[in-house]
């Protein structure tokens, strides 16, 4: 594991969502207070909202990448390629470990499963039933490895 994955397993252990978890593991690289990375990723755990969309650890690890490369000129479409380019080459070392980057799909989930909005109770049987630890891992890899070259 790297620096920026074990930070990312310690803060996902300590209660913090998936897209916490990530975004805020790699603050340091973008000159932003952890408080501030927790709180602008806040909603983006559980798939977005807990709604079991795109997986929260894939929305922290594309916001690293906006944070490194995005434009902040709306016509520079250069910038925005390369920022899609980047999340793209992360999403595809995501899913070289895992099936999907949809969080119900990530959990086994059923479509129609019904989502309500508050988070579950970290116990040992959550983290038993729940492989979010290790995506969480699986996305800091990633991001470690395409942004700054760092393989496990």
């Amino acid at each position: 594991m790297s620096a920026h994955s074990d930070r990312a397993a310690e803060l996902f252990k300590q209660g913090f969502n998936c897209s916490q978890a990530v975004f805020a593991a790699f603050c340091d690289e973008f000159d932003m207070d952890e408080e501030t990375a927790l709180k602008v990723s806040a909603g983006l755990g559980g798939g977005v909202g807990r709604l079991r969309e795109v997986c929260g650890t894939v929305t922290g690890a594309s916001m690293v990448a906006g944070m490194l490369y995005g434009a902040t000129d709306g016509s520079d479409h250069e910038k925005k390629a390369l920022t899609y380019q980047k999340v793209q080459q992360i999403v595809d070392e995501f899913k070289k470990l895992n099936p999907s980057i949809v969080c119900r799909e990530l959990l086994g989930l059923s479509p129609t499963a019904s989502t309500p909005p508050t988070p579950e109770h970290r116990t040992d049987e959550f983290y038993q039933k729940r492989p979010c630890a290790q995506l969480v891992e699986d996305s800091a890899k990633a991001v470690d490895k395409i942004l700054f070259g760092i393989e496990d």
